[in-house]
Order: structure tokens, then C-alpha cells, then sequence
């Protein structure tokens, strides 16, 4: 009796820290009170969907993440291109943070580090695993200290350490990236956003767990 409450206490001491691991519901279709709307209301709770609604722009999540794991839904319009930023300086979105790509390339070309779910010109997706557009896509990313993966539509397409990238302008393979400063000394901390070019993209059910 006594060894079988010693494994049970076991087993919940074991649990507990994921137990305590509760998702928090980013944005579920009733509002947007975890955004900081940008100034022209470029982004609106539309339908139980965040979408853009002016030319081109950003939404940033008020509080800055740094260990995470972020689950959301995305519709891609045809030949849209967008993102989702993390660990990112709103200020400096372009060389201050991280994206994950999202573009409508279902069955096109290989568009290598600038692919759908690519780690954005640092790493290519190991497969192309997006829908075409107009369909749902579903897409984690997980990230915790210098690693990052991505899983696209239950398929695993990025696994990837930032220290491995000491250069800036470089990348572990020797090809060139777009950061002056190297991935390995960027902010492990920031904001999570997403990106819009122009072409129509919805995100939904998006929540996140933040990692001890």
C-alpha cells in the first residue's frame, strides 16, 4: 500500500509541471484584448477570424514571449505571402526578431528558405507541407531556449538550434540571410505577430503555453 502512494506521488510530481502548462487562448474568435491594434484598425476579429483588413501591416501580441509553444489555424488567399513573427522587436520586425513563413506555394516550386513554414531565410522547410489556398492549415511552433521546430499540418518541416548561426548575414550552410546580426545573439524574448503583404490571410483558434 505504502509503495503504491509513494508512485502515485511520484507520478504527479513527475506531471505537475505539465499540469500547470495551461494553454492561454491568444485570440478564439470573441475579441482581441491579448493585440495591440495598430493605429488604422489594419486588423479586425471578423466572422470568429483575425484578419487584415487594410494594404499591408502588422499585429503584435501586448506581451513579449520567450519559451512557448503557439498553435493556430491559417487561410491562405492565392499568391499571399505573410508570417508569423516571434521573439520579435515590433520597432524592428525586419532584423529584430523571427518568422515563419507563410506563403501560397501547395505544389509549386521549391522557394527554398522562403518557403511555406520556412524559418525565413535562415532555414528551408524539410518538406512543402501547406494546403492550397483556401483551405485551413494548422501550424505549431515551439521554441525554448536556441532551439525552434515548426510542425505544418501535423508534419514536422524545421528543427533548428539558433546557436548554430554565429554570423550574421549567414547561415550554417555558408548561403546568406537578410540578418545583420547573427541568430545566435538575437533577443530570446519579444513579441509575437503576424505579417501582411497585401494578399488576404485569416488566422483562428490561435492559443499559446509558455514554457518553464
Amino acid at each position: 500500500m505504502k509503495k503504491s502512494i509513494l508512485s502515485l506521488v511520484s507520478l504527479f510530481l513527475i506531471c505537475s509541471p505539465l499540469l500547470a502548462a495551461k494553454p492561454v487562448a491568444l485570440f478564439d474568435g470573441k475579441g482581441l484584448k491579448h493585440w495591440q491594434l495598430p493605429k488604422n484598425n489594419a486588423w479586425k476579429s471578423v466572422d470568429g477570424e483575425l484578419t487584415p483588413t487594410a494594404k499591408t501591416g502588422y499585429i503584435w501580441t501586448k506581451k513579449d514571449y520567450s519559451d512557448f509553444e503557439l498553435s493556430l489555424e491559417f487561410k491562405m488567399s492565392e499568391k499571399c505571402n505573410s508570417g508569423v513573427f516571434f521573439r520579435t522587436d515590433p520597432d524592428n520586425p525586419v532584423q529584430g526578431g523571427f518568422e515563419i513563413q507563410i506563403f501560397d506555394s501547395h505544389g509549386k516550386a521549391d522557394y527554398g528558405k522562403h518557403d511555406c513554414g520556412a524559418l525565413y531565410d535562415a532555414m528551408k522547410p524539410s518538406k512543402n507541407a501547406s494546403k492550397p489556398a483556401g483551405e485551413w492549415n494548422t501550424m505549431s511552433i515551439r521554441a525554448k531556449g536556441s532551439k525552434v521546430s515548426v510542425h505544418l499540418n501535423g508534419e514536422k518541416v524545421v528543427d533548428a538550434d539558433l546557436a548554430d548561426w554565429k554570423e550574421g548575414n549567414k547561415n550554417p550552410d555558408g548561403s546568406k540571410n537578410k540578418f545583420k546580426t547573427a541568430l545566435s545573439d538575437l533577443p530570446q524574448t519579444g513579441r509575437i505577430g503576424f505579417q501582411y503583404h497585401g494578399h488576404p490571410v485569416w488566422f483562428r483558434n490561435v492559443s499559446i503555453v509558455e514554457l518553464d
